[in-house]
């Protein structure tokens, strides 16, 4: 008596979809977020100068970089631990300009907080099977202590540019004075 065996994709194969997913959207998203300031830099650094930046050329520069390399990186899945802490140190910084003006539990959940949360799955998650990455390293993902690090690293970027460029608190527990 002969058996079949169902042909359904194992789960490895559905995350690996999954990751592919998740890293086209994210990436696309922020590729075309950096490629838009890019195209546009004059409006970049007239945005962040209105905004109150300090050095609003280099402030821009940073942004459309982390926003145009991390958005190739994880479409790629291209070295994508770097893609990811890059695109979530922009976003955590664009999310800091949504709840700046108001106070933080207003709107804390946003589209820069929603692609932060995709970068930092992808951060601990990996590239998956369809990726450069794969391609090139195997089946491959860093571990656990190294994405909590870049994790850290993306933090840490964010608060130092908004501190060092911006100069200014982002999060008011109540809505600042005019």
């Amino acid at each position: 008596m002969a058996t079949t065996e169902a042909s359904t994709p194992s789960s490895t194969s559905l995350a690996d979809a999954g990751l592919l997913i998740l890293r086209v959207g994210v990436g696309a998203t922020m590729l075309r977020a950096g490629l838009r300031k890019a195209f546009d830099f004059d409006t970049t650094v007239n945005f962040m100068e209105s905004g109150g930046w300090r050095l609003p050329e280099f402030a821009a520069f940073m942004v459309t970089a982390a926003e145009t390399a991390g958005g190739i990186g994880l479409l790629l899945g291209l070295l994508t631990p770097l893609a990811a802490c890059a695109v979530m140190a922009a976003m955590i910084d664009a999310w800091a300009v949504n709840v700046s003006a108001t106070a933080f539990w207003a709107e804390p959940f946003n589209v820069p907080f929603l692609i932060a949360v995709g970068a930092a799955a992808l951060l601990f998650a990996g590239a998956g099977r369809y990726s450069v990455d794969a391609k090139i390293f195997g089946n491959w993902r860093v571990g656990v202590r190294v994405a909590v690090g870049l994790l850290v690293v993306a933090v840490a970027a964010a608060l130092l540019t908004w501190t060092l460029l911006n100069g200014t608190n982002p999060i008011h527990f109540i809505e600042p004075a005019a």
